[in-house]
């Protein structure tokens, strides 16, 4: 890998072609283009890499199997992982081993021990591993975290959300052997979120799935209710579904208010808050912005400045022991106790990133999760 310094652009490649690469990914490297530069595309679809290297001026496209050629090309310094859950582990300890840093889509794998070994093997290779939480540096969930580190509305107690949107049928997410599931896909989110309001790992969690009956749920659950307990008596609890309609929200209840973040989730529209204080409410909207692009800035900062990223690939470990320990409980019927985790770092508003959106760009052979086009 060539060398980077503070004067040069980080150059990616971009493994994995799919809805998320293509609505949010690819845009974000016009507003990331300060230190971020978009050099490469890894797909098995040559129609995807034709129309899609042309739009964005990428000449150096590769198959999944010439994917260390383009690691080993001279060509790119970090590859934004982009690719099904089960493919994460194998195409990060890939790109180590090739002196490659790497940005990789939550959530990190599907297994604490692929989590563990991408950690492992990045360090050994002396490479970045950041996870992609782009919330960790949204305005919204940042002013969030500062409320309530203020003490504005109390101690907080409670923490509830709700993620479910509806997932049409074929999707990868619904596709077990790829890593799909609503925790991994969308529960994540709410686990990441109740540790860094809460600003601490959970200590037991319990789980409760459910299944309509529904062919497209063969594989995975259709719902799943989770309560955590974290230190201090505190409790989140928070249900995902694939098949009811859109909603992305959480909300904090302390001992003298509460906020309600609503939408809190998402990236295609503008967040909101509702802040409730001894009774008097007040709402704040906080205008969409490109969430892609600000990871993007911050991953490139990292590598130029030799920082490790606070999203780190322990970041990413946590939230998927946490999942797997859902699982067992939703399998047994039982609270799962977990092990002690370490994390000194949380997010603030220092790490506060703000670039203006993108129009939704012209999709090339892919569909949304809900199958639109």
């Amino acid at each position: 890998m060539a060398k980077s310094d503070e004067k040069k652009k980080v150059r990616y490649g971009v493994a994995g072609l799919g809805h998320i690469a293509q609505i949010a990914v690819l845009p974000a490297f016009a507003r990331a283009k300060k230190n971020s530069e978009l050099k490469a595309f890894v797909s098995d679809d040559p129609t995807k890499l034709k129309k899609l290297g042309k739009k964005y001026g990428v000449e150096n496209i590769y198959s999944y199997e010439e994917y260390d050629a383009c690691l080993n090309s001279g060509e790119i310094d970090a590859v934004y992982i982009a690719l099904p859950n089960s493919m994460h582990a194998e195409y990060t300890t890939r790109a180590a081993r090739a002196g490659i840093h790497v940005l990789c889509e939550k959530p990190l794998a599907v297994t604490a021990k692929e989590c563990e070994r991408m950690v492992r093997t990045t360090e050994t290779n002396n490479v970045k591993l950041m996870t992609a939480y782009r919330l960790h540096f949204e305005e919204a969930n940042l002013k969030a975290i500062e409320l309530i580190q203020s003490g504005k509305i109390g101690e907080p107690r409670i923490f509830n959300s709700v993620f479910t949107m509806q997932v049409a049928e074929n999707n990868i997410r619904l596709e077990d052997d790829l890593g799909g599931g609503t925790l991994y896909d969308i529960g994540v989110y709410c686990i990441n979120a109740a540790r860094y309001i809460f600003r601490s790992e959970p200590t037991e969690v319990f789980a409760v799935k459910s299944n309509n009956e529904e062919k497209r749920f063969d594989e995975v659950e259709e719902m799943i209710s989770v309560i955590m307990r974290f230190p201090e008596e505190r409790l989140a609890a928070f249900t995902c579904s694939f098949g009811a309609s859109k909603v992305r929200s959480y909300q904090i209840v302390g001992t003298k208010g509460d906020i309600r973040v609503d939408p809190a989730y998402e990236y295609s529209e503008d967040l909101k808050h509702h802040i409730t204080i001894n009774g008097k409410t007040r709402e704040r909207i906080f205008p969409k912005r490109d969430q892609f692009a600000a990871e993007l800035i911050y991953f490139s900062d990292c590598i130029l400045q030799d920082r490790k990223p606070e999203t780190s690939g322990e970041e990413g470990l946590i939230d998927v022991k946490i999942v797997e320990a859902l699982y067992r409980s939703a399998k047994t019927g039982k609270p799962v106790k977990l092990g002690d985790f370490e994390r000194k770092r949380r997010p603030t508003m220092k790490q506060e990133i703000e670039q203006p959106p993108v129009e939704k760009p012209e999709l090339v052979r892919v569909a949304s999760p809900s199958g639109e086009k």
